[in-house]
């Protein structure tokens, strides 16, 4: 069985199935939001997008561990701030700003 964010697919018997699960989740772009959640420790993930807006999945992150102008360290790697997208997951009734 393959299971991503939420969409399972295969099964024993052969046959597919898809859950989705609704997720509200803020994209983390600016210093101060960056610094918010590492202030917090709050889970950051990481995703990529691509030209035709194609998310896939890159890292569970972790909590952010410094923040430069050109990179982001989370749980022990670094990712490029211009080639990734960081986000958190927000709690129900949460709306993201």
């Amino acid at each position: 069985m393959f299971k991503a964010e939420g969409i399972h697919y295969g099964s024993p018997n052969g046959i597919f199935e898809v859950i989705i699960v609704k997720r509200t989740y803020k994209v983390l772009r600016t210093d101060m939001e960056l610094f918010g959640a590492a202030l917090v420790q709050a889970h950051v993930y990481v995703v990529s997008v691509d030209e035709e807006l194609r998310v896939a999945f890159e890292d569970y992150g972790g909590i952010v561990a410094e923040i430069k102008p050109e990179s982001v360290k989370i749980a022990g790697k670094i990712f490029m701030r211009d080639q990734l997208e960081f986000r958190i997951h927000l709690v129900s009734g949460e709306r993201p700003e």
